[in-house]
């Protein structure tokens, strides 16, 4: 049995069984397979065939559901969007190829548009001769130019192949993700439900845990960190809340002990994947250790001069703006700089976003650590700036907490809170104040230098430091 057949088996078994809360309307697996049914129907008429490659324009609302398991089940090769920036639009669609746009309309119905492209790469002719659908993603690192990435879908969803129960689920992250989507199957296959959210905000998402009764929260540590600045897990009846998932960018250590502090009933797990492998299965030493398990039936890992390197069967087939970031033998490069522990292991961060001082390496999410413990500091987000002396300089852009600051005052406090907690070569030499939010859409931190040139230079060495 195929996963997509099986996935049809389980919306016959749970046809009456809630599935997706949408605009706070609960909708069934039975109406989602009828809706799945019309999209294939619409999908016939356009003319959109098996090795099609269509963007779907889309949220987790039904008919996007709907129209993303038609697409599969048909064989197309999908590239699910549901990004809003005409020019990022654009290029993505190019980069993908796409032949047909399938966008869902405001009534529920789809509306398929043939483009002007054509779809040739390689990599969707290996899909084509096997005749498998795919899934085309957009990696959505926090520096440097996306890449597209290329899915089997009949092995990125074969994990999901064996009888299991998914819990009530809270859709924070996008459509688009390999994390969403892993959310989304997770759910379905599991006769899970699927309770989702237009507004990502704090306060909205937790409004829905509430109302829908939410079980299982999937969130990034920079969202989790603006729930408790702002003090939103008070603020909603959070009972029903079993576990809050944790990935996409370096958990804090001080959020982390916050979060646990605050929820203490809600057990905390960090996840781990990339656009280019899927989301695998993790375990968490504890609650409040960053310390993390990597498993799953045919995953391995190695580290290699600090660096790990995966096999997975969900690993992709490559990209399509991109060389192959495998190894000779097979093996993913990741970019992710980590410690090991026995079995366990810690993410420091990529290795893109180290910053080298002097010969000395800065991990941006360990100062982002320590700043975040200042009182005022809402969000900080730390990157490295050119420098003719030390090659590089640690920059930190800083979001207090509120709009009434004085920012003499608030800039002395974190030097001082810095100079107690960080070597002198990891300390932030320029420090810039914003009000503008430091995470995108996704919310996962935007590191990029600040070029702000009404930024003023703290009085803090930069020299080199023996290390500890």
């Amino acid at each position: 049995m195929t996963p997509l057949e099986r996935l049809e088996q389980v919306f016959q078994e749970h046809a009456g069984d809630e599935a997706l809360v949408w605009r706070d309307r609960a909708y069934r697996f039975g109406e989602l397979a009828e809706l799945a049914d019309d999209v294939a129907e619409e999908l016939e008429r356009s003319g959109i065939t098996p090795g099609s490659v269509a963007a779907l324009e889309a949220d987790f609302s039904p008919s996007g559901i709907a129209a993303l398991i038609a697409l599969l089940r048909r064989a197309a090769i999908v590239v699910p969007w549901a990004g809003t920036q005409p020019t990022v639009r654009e290029k993505a669609l190019r980069v993908a190829q796409a032949e047909w746009i399938v966008s869902c309309q405001d009534d529920g119905s789809v509306k398929c548009v043939e483009t002007s492209q054509t779809a040739d790469h390689d990599l969707y002719q290996k899909l084509r001769s096997q005749r498998h659908p795919g899934i085309v993603l957009f990696s959505s690192g926090s520096t440097g130019e996306p890449k597209a990435t290329v899915h089997d879908a009949a092995c990125l969803l074969d994990k999901f192949r064996k009888p299991f129960s998914a819990p009530r689920t809270a859709a924070f992250l996008l459509f688009d993700h390999i994390g969403g989507l892993d959310v989304l199957f997770f759910g379905l296959f599991g006769h899970g439900c699927l309770i989702t959210v237009e507004d990502r905000s704090p306060g909205a998402v937790l409004r829905a845990v509430e109302r829908h009764r939410g079980e299982l929260l999937p969130a990034s540590p920079t969202f989790l960190h603006l729930m408790l600045m702002g003090g939103y897990h008070e603020q909603y009846d959070l009972t029903s809340l079993k576990t809050i998932a944790y990935g996409t960018e370096p958990m804090p250590d001080t959020t982390l002990s916050q979060l646990s502090a605050a929820l203490p009933h809600v057990r905390l797990v960090q996840t781990y994947g990339l656009s280019e492998l899927g989301a695998l299965r993790t375990q968490s030493r504890d609650s409040q250790s960053t310390w993390v398990k990597i498993k799953g039936e045919g995953v391995d890992w190695r580290v290699v001069d600090g660096m790990l390197q995966l096999k997975t069967p969900t690993a992709m087939l490559g990209y399509l703006n991109a060389p192959s970031p495998f190894t000779e033998d097979g093996w993913y490069m990741t970019g992710d700089r980590v410690e090991i522990e026995g079995d366990y292991l810690r993410i420091l961060g990529r290795e893109s976003e180290i910053i080298n001082v002097g010969g000395e390496k800065v991990y941006p999410a360990e100062v982002e650590n320590v700043l975040l413990q200042v009182e005022g500091v809402a969000e900080a987000v730390v990157s490295g700036e050119p420098n003719p002396i030390t090659g590089k300089i640690v920059v930190a852009r800083i979001r207090p907490s509120g709009l009434d600051f004085d920012a003499k005052e608030l800039r002395q406090r974190i030097k001082r809170h810095c100079r107690e907690h960080l070597e002198a070569f990891k300390i932030p030499v320029r420090i810039t104040f914003d009000d503008e939010a430091q995470h995108g859409a996704r919310f996962k931190k935007i590191r990029a230098a600040s070029n702000n040139s009404n930024a003023e230079e703290a009085d803090l060495p930069v020299e080199k430091s023996a290390p500890p």
